[in-house]
């Protein structure tokens, strides 16, 4: 059994269902309304879509920003945190599109497919995901 205190079940605790992630992927494109998200995040209830952008803000990924009083209506926008998953979300991206019929996540510039790595600020180097210690020592 996992840790509860390690990293990832934090993360986990914090995004890691189905709907929350998606909803988050939606949201690294820019600030969205209400509407937009239902329509861009396919089949999500709008429930459930309320309930995942609470959640959200609670975390502190998430903004919520009025843009009119009567009716109340918001956007969403976020934050710097939010926008870090950016990175955790290209991996599950990716390592979806190896082991399915996703289409792989290309280069703009050249078309070539494109591929997550391990980076070592300090070394400047790629690092071998075998050397990486996941136990957050």
């Amino acid at each position: 059994m996992a840790d509860p205190s390690s990293p990832l079940a934090e993360a986990l605790a914090r995004v890691g269902d189905r709907w929350t992630l998606l909803v988050v992927e939606a949201l690294l494109e820019g600030p969205r309304r209400f509407s937009e998200l239902g329509e861009q995040v396919e089949g999500i209830a709008p429930n459930i879509l309320s309930q995942r952008l609470k959640h959200l803000e609670r975390e502190g990924l998430v903004l919520t920003e009025p843009y009119t009083d009567r009716p109340p209506r918001y956007e969403y926008r976020l934050t710097a945190p939010g926008k870090e998953l950016a990175d955790a979300l290209r991996a599950l991206s990716q390592w979806g599109a190896q082991h399915s019929e996703a289409e792989v996540p290309r280069h703009g510039a050249c078309g070539s497919p494109l591929e997550v790595r391990w980076w070592c600020p300090t070394c400047a180097a790629v690092a071998d995901p075998d050397e990486a210690d996941l136990r957050y020592a």
